[in-house]
């Protein structure tokens, strides 16, 4: 054959290899994307302005300003730390973010007086105080992202990162109710006018933990014992691990008063679990477990009360809140009126009556902004969730190490898991809960720990999409191979 003959888009006249596709960096389509939301987040505070104030201010700009020059911020950090990282995950956390930051300033406006609106600082009020926590939050994402350069060096902790988790979980639980109940729900430490919640952080310390412990143990949790209806189901000594985080679980129920913490942090090791074995069995197992506690603490509160009474209160108010709708069933029936009165389209941005329901800052943020945007926009809300879950789950399958495939599937799952557990409550699908919706709630320890939670995602979607020769822009990564070491443990690759 002729040079002539060979085209020029050839390799061989290329400078490439057959089986190499170009890795791009993808950095300007991450902040054409973050122009976008804040957009939205800016038009979003216009609308409540021009609803509640009658008037739009010349200063209506000025919150959507302060978020765009904080995630800016985050996006260079990314552009030059972690180049390779996936383009839709920070601006999609940056809408939920700002769009919460927009809401819970419509609350201070719509609390505040008529001659105090137009003149209410950016930083003022409970939406300044999110907007601080915001800042700080993505100030401790960008130094976790400095500090860990690859996901696979922090199992090097991952023991201590266990002892952490079950430490953090276990504090609330032993503190008087005074230092750490609210609601009813012990998930708190509070001393003087300083509350935190360490479950939130518990929950990456744990999946760490989970993830490093599984990928060492995942061929003997692999093992089957006996075939029914079509399923493996695990030896009987291999069930261990499983029943202490499920007795862990129950003790959270329990002891700290709350079925969607308990839920969240048996959930995301059976999942878990589920991912680095493949065996249904164990969600099975896992699911039949979890029911059947929750189904003895019911009863157990029914005819024995004390520690398990303020479960079964719960309980019986999920299964009828409008048995006392002005009492203990206030705040789900609130809840479901802001719903069924949003409809379809909502009220408009500002035009609904949010101050009528109870913790609607914190654990009802989904309903107050539901009666304004309506069910088409919770929708559009529920499916920037998905997306966010959806690129974590890629990135879990994307990455060539079993450590880094774990720990981003586990802390996907837990993501859309705690969505679930918040939207399930207030639509009466599940008890009610209390956890906060990512992103959206009023609260610093949730924001940290999820911007913490987006950090260690980016960083593991930046290994996988990263070249197998580094560097940065544009290079050439082979589009297979075999998958990278980690550090001490097995290098199987869990098929997705």
């Amino acid at each position: 054959m002729t040079a002539a003959a060979i085209p020029a888009s050839s390799p061989a006249i290329a400078g490439e290899q057959p089986g190499v596709r170009l890795a791009r960096s993808r950095r300007n389509a991450e902040l054409a994307l973050l122009l976008v939301a804040m957009v939205l987040v800016a038009a979003y505070g216009a609308m409540v302005e021009a609803k509640v104030l009658d008037t739009v201010t010349a200063d209506f700009w000025m919150p959507a300003a302060a978020l765009t020059a904080v995630f800016l911020g985050l996006h260079l950090v990314i552009r030059f730390l972690a180049p390779f990282a996936d383009p839709a995950l920070l601006p999609a956390v940056a809408l939920l973010n700002g769009l919460g930051v927009g809401f819970l300033r419509r609350l201070d406006l719509g609390n505040a007086t008529p001659a105090e609106r137009e003149d209410l600082a950016i930083f003022a009020g409970t939406g300044g105080r999110q907007l601080a926590w915001t800042l700080a939050s993505v100030i401790l994402a960008a130094g976790l992202l400095a500090l860990m350069r690859d996901h696979r060096s922090v199992s090097r902790y991952a023991y201590t990162l266990g002892l952490a988790g079950i430490v953090l979980v276990m504090i609330p639980a032993v503190l008087p109710s005074r230092f750490s109940e609210i609601n009813g729900a012990k998930l708190w430490i509070r001393v003087g006018g300083f509350s935190i919640q360490p479950g939130e952080f518990a929950k990456l310390a744990l999946l760490v933990f989970f993830a490093y412990y599984l990928v060492r143990k995942r061929e003997v949790l692999s093992l089957a014992s006996r075939r029914f209806l079509g399923i493996d189901f695990p030896r009987g000594r291999d069930l261990g691990p499983v029943v202490v985080v499920w007795l862990i679980s129950v003790l959270v129920l329990v002891f700290e008063k709350d079925l969607g913490t308990s839920l969240l942090y048996f959930g995301m090791f059976v999942v878990t679990l589920y991912i680095a074995t493949e065996r249904v069995s164990w969600l099975l197992i896992g699911l039949v477990l979890f029911f059947g506690g929750v189904y003895l603490a019911y009863v157990l509160g029914e005819v024995v009360g004390g520690p398990f009474a303020n479960f079964y209160l719960r309980a019986q108010i999920w299964l009828d809140p409008f048995a006392d709708p002005y009492n203990d069933g206030y705040q789900l029936v609130q809840g479901l009126l802001a719903l069924g009165t949003g409809g379809l389209f909502g009220a408009g941005p500002g035009g609904g009556q949010p101050g009528l329901l109870p913790e609607v800052q914190n654990d009802f943020i989904f309903a107050g902004i539901g009666e304004e945007i309506g069910l088409f926009g919770l929708s559009a809300l529920l499916v920037v969730y998905l997306l966010i879950v959806e690129r974590g789950l890629r990135a879990a399958l994307a990455v060539r190490d079993s450590f880094g495939k774990l720990l981003a599937g586990g802390l996907a799952f837990t993501l859309g898991l705690q969505v679930f557990v918040i939207v399930g409550g207030i639509s009466k699908l599940i008890p009610l809960t209390g956890q906060t919706t990512p992103f959206l709630s009023a609260g610093g320890s949730s924001l940290m720990a999820n911007w913490l939670l987006i950090a260690v995602l980016l960083r593991i979607s930046d290994g996988a999409r990263r070249p197998v020769g580094g560097g940065g822009g544009k290079a050439a990564r082979p589009s297979g191979g075999p998958p990278e070491q980690l550090h001490g443990a097995p290098t199987e690759v869990i098929r997705p």
